[in-house]
């Protein structure tokens, strides 16, 4: 089975990870991997797994991460999917194009040159 994260998702789980790695505290960073997956993929991993509890398993990946590399995180994720034949992939060809359009988007807008409006007195 292959599992799609979409661009979106994946950046939250890292500024969530950073943050984790910063704070100490893995709470947020696990409800944003849970929130990575939509129920239908989440329901397949539970068939997939032993202890059949989602939440239980990405507790388990969180406790095996170190806490200190991002990417680590992820490798440790993408192992413990694979060990149950889940396949994770970063580009979903159905939400790239409208992901990348947003991106523009919001770079469009850090093209533009926003004056600081002057005092009084200046001109």
């Amino acid at each position: 089975m292959e599992i799609y994260l979409r661009k979106r998702a994946v950046r939250q789980i890292r500024l969530s990870a950073h943050d984790a790695i910063e704070e100490g505290d893995t709470d947020t960073l696990r409800e944003d991997i849970m929130d990575a997956f939509n129920d239908e993929q989440i329901e397949e991993i539970e068939r997939r797994i032993d202890s059949g509890d989602f939440y239980e398993f990405i507790s388990d990946v969180l406790d095996e991460w170190a806490g200190d590399e991002v990417d680590d995180l992820f490798e440790i994720l993408e192992q413990a999917l694979s060990d149950v034949d889940v396949e994770i992939k970063y580009n979903d060809p159905e939400y790239d194009d409208e992901e990348e359009e947003e991106d523009d988007d919001e770079e469009d807008l850090d093209d533009y040159d926003v004056e600081e409006p002057a005092e009084e007195g200046e001109i």
